[in-house]
C-alpha cells in the first residue's frame, strides 16, 4: 500500500500551505465577522486553478487528482472553513456534475469559464420539505415545446446569492398536472423568473453565503437540460456521493486547525509554575485529537484515491464525511477546553473553528443519512 504524496502533490501542498497562511488566514476573523464574501481570496485562488482542479484541461481546468483537490481544501480549511467550502461547493458541486453529465456545448459555455474561475456555480437541490428527503421535489418544471418553466423554491444552497450558474432540480409535470420524473437544469442568475431570495445568517462558515433561491415562471433553454430526462435524482446522489469527499476534507481541516491551535497554546499557557502542556490531563486530549484526526485523514484520502481511480467509493465518502465531521466537532470542543476561559473569546480563533465545525455534520448529508448510507450498502454487501 503506498501512503506517500507525489513530488507534485508535495509541491502543490506547499504552494497551499502558504497561500493559506499568507492570503487566507490574514482576513479570516474579519470576514467571518462581517459575513463578508471574500471576492479578493477568490480571485486569487481562480488565478490557481482552484475552481476547476480536477476538471481537464480542454475546459478550463487544471487536469489534477482528486488526492490534489482534497489537499486543497485541507490546507485552505486549516486557516478558514468559509474559503474551503466556497472551493468544494463550486468544484464537487457544479464543476463535477457539469463535466460528468454535461454535453461539450455545456461544457465550453458553463464549465470551462467556471473552471477558470470566471463564474461561480452552485446547487440547488434542498427545499422545505426535501432536505435528507431529497427526492419529495416540489419545484415544477413544465415543457413548453423549445423551452422548460421553472418554479419553486430552493433553500439553504451554498453560494447561492453569488452564483452565475446553478444545477436545479425540478420535476417534469405530466399531462395529469402532476409531478412526475427529476430532471436536472442549468440556470442562469439572468435568467427571467429567477431571482435571490433570503440570504441567511448563520452560526458557522459566515463568509461563505447561503441562500435562498426563488424561480416564478422561471424561462430556461430547452438545451439548458442537464442529462437526460428522468436522470435528476441519479445526477444528484451521484454528485453528493463525491462532495461528501470535499466536506470531509473541510471538516479535516477544521480539526488540524484546532489541533494546532491547542497544541501551540498549551506550549505556551503556564499554570503552576509549568506550561500546560507538561500535564497528562492536557496530553491525553492532545494524543486522542492527533490519532482521530489522523485516521480520518486515512478515510478521506481513501475516498479521493477510489475516485481518482474509478473505484466505487459510495460507502467510504460516507465514513470519511461522517466520522470526519462527528471529530472535527470534538477537535474543536476539546481546543476551547483546553484554551480555558481564553477558548470561549472571540481573540482566538478556536471559537471561530467550534462555530464552523458543526455545519460538516448537517450539509450535504447529514451524520443520519453517512450512517443510513453506511449501513444500506453493508448490508447489500456492497
Amino acid at each position: 500500500m503506498e501512503f506517500g504524496y507525489t513530488p507534485e502533490q508535495k509541491m502543490f501542498k506547499k504552494v497551499i500551505r502558504e497561500f493559506a497562511k499568507n492570503e487566507v488566514e490574514p482576513i479570516a476573523t474579519e470576514i467571518d465577522e462581517n459575513s463578508r464574501f471574500p471576492w479578493e481570496t477568490v480571485k486569487k485562488m481562480a488565478k490557481m486553478g482552484l475552481f476547476g482542479i480536477t476538471v481537464p484541461k480542454e475546459y478550463g481546468g487544471a487536469g489534477a487528482d482528486y488526492i490534489t483537490y482534497v489537499i486543497a481544501i485541507e490546507e485552505i480549511s486549516k486557516a478558514c472553513a468559509s474559503t474551503g467550502g466556497i472551493i468544494a461547493a463550486v468544484n464537487s458541486l457544479a464543476a463535477w456534475p457539469l463535466h460528468q453529465y454535461g454535453t461539450h456545448e455545456q461544457k465550453m459555455k458553463y464549465l470551462l469559464p467556471m473552471a477558470k474561475g470566471d463564474t461561480l456555480g452552485a446547487f440547488g437541490l434542498t427545499e422545505p420539505e426535501a432536505g435528507s428527503d431529497a427526492f419529495n421535489q416540489q419545484t415544477t418544471a413544465e415543457d413548453k415545446g423549445d423551452h422548460y418553466i421553472l418554479n419553486g423554491n430552493k433553500i439553504f444552497i451554498s453560494g447561492g446569492d453569488v452564483a452565475d450558474t446553478i444545477i436545479m432540480f425540478a420535476k417534469l409535470v405530466t399531462k395529469r398536472g402532476k409531478r412526475g420524473r427529476m430532471c436536472a437544469f442549468i440556470v442562469e442568475k439572468t435568467s427571467p423568473g429567477f431571482s435571490v431570495g433570503v440570504k441567511e445568517n448563520k452560526m458557522g462558515i459566515r463568509a461563505s453565503g447561503t441562500a435562498e433561491l426563488v424561480m416564478q415562471d422561471c424561462t430556461i433553454p430547452k438545451d439548458n437540460l442537464l442529462g437526460e430526462v428522468g436522470q435528476g435524482f441519479e445526477i444528484a446522489m451521484n454528485t453528493l456521493d463525491g462532495g461528501r469527499i470535499g466536506i470531509a476534507a473541510q471538516a479535516l481541516g477544521i480539526a488540524q486547525g484546532s489541533l494546532d491551535a491547542a497544541v501551540k497554546y498549551a506550549k505556551e499557557r503556564k499554570q503552576f509554575g509549568s506550561t500546560i502542556s507538561r500535564f497528562q490531563s492536557i496530553q491525553w486530549m492532545l494524543a486522542d485529537i492527533y490519532t482521530e484526526t489522523e485516521a480520518a485523514r486515512l478515510l478521506t484520502y481513501k475516498s479521493a484515491w477510489l475516485k481518482q481511480n474509478d473505484m466505487p467509493y459510495s460507502t467510504e465518502a460516507a465514513q470519511a464525511k461522517l466520522y470526519a465531521s462527528e471529530l472535527c466537532e470534538k477537535a474543536a470542543t476539546q481546543a476551547i477546553q483546553i484554551h480555558g476561559g481564553y477558548g470561549y473569546m472571540k481573540d482566538y480563533p478556536i471559537e471561530r473553528f467550534f462555530r464552523d465545525s458543526k455545519i460538516t455534520q448537517i450539509y450535504e448529508g447529514t451524520s443520519e443519512i453517512q450512517r443510513l448510507v453506511i449501513a444500506t450498502n453493508l448490508l447489500k454487501g456492497i
